[in-house]
C-alpha cells in the first residue's frame, strides 16, 4: 500500500512519505508571498537585504557585545554610529554582483542591497567608548558598561 502526500508548496507530488524531508521555504512560495506584500521587485531585494542582517547582542557584566554577520563586505562598505538617546546604528550596502551578457542564472539567493539595524541600548552603557572591529566578515561592536557601583556599607557601633 502506498502513501500519496500532496504537495503543500507546488512541488512533486510524491509516493513516498519522508518525514526528515526538507521544505525549502526561500523558493518561489516565500518569494511570491513576499512579491504580493511588496509592491515591487527592488522592494524585495530592499527588504530582503534589511532582513538578512542578522545581528547577535549579548550582554556580560562589563559590556554589550553585538556579532554581526557581514559577508563579502569590506570595513570600509559598514558604519557604525552611536546616536543621541542611546542608539546603536550599523549599516552599509552590498553591491549587486555585475551581470555578463553571456552569463545564465540558476539561483538568486544571496541579497544586495543597503542594510540597516538600530539598536537602544541602557543607560548603563559608555556609548562615548564603543569600539568595532570587523574580521572574516563578522563585524562586532563592544559597548562598555558603567561599573555597578556596591553600596558602601559603614559599621556602627552600639553603644551602651
Amino acid at each position: 500500500m502506498s502513501l500519496t502526500i500532496p504537495s503543500l508548496l507546488g512541488g512533486p507530488r510524491t509516493d513516498v512519505f519522508d518525514p526528515f524531508s526538507v521544505w525549502d521555504l526561500s523558493d518561489e512560495f516565500f518569494n511570491s508571498a513576499l512579491a504580493n506584500t511588496l509592491s515591487s521587485s527592488s522592494s524585495v531585494r530592499e527588504a530582503s537585504a534589511i532582513a538578512n542582517a542578522r545581528v547577535d547582542w549579548k550582554e556580560t557584566p562589563e559590556a554589550h557585545v553585538f556579532k554581526a554577520d557581514l559577508p563579502g563586505l569590506k570595513k570600509e562598505e559598514v558604519k557604525v554610529e552611536v546616536e543621541e538617546g542611546r542608539v546603536l546604528q550599523i549599516s552599509g550596502e552590498r553591491s549587486k554582483e555585475q551581470e555578463e551578457k553571456n552569463d545564465k542564472w540558476h539561483r538568486v539567493e544571496r541579497s544586495s542591497g543597503k542594510f540597516l539595524r538600530r539598536f537602544t541600548l541602557p543607560e548603563t552603557a559608555k556609548m562615548d567608548q564603543v569600539k568595532a572591529s570587523m574580521e572574516n566578515g563578522v563585524l562586532t561592536v563592544t559597548v562598555p558598561k558603567v561599573e555597578d557601583k556596591k553600596p558602601e556599607v559603614k559599621a556602627i557601633e552600639i553603644s551602651g
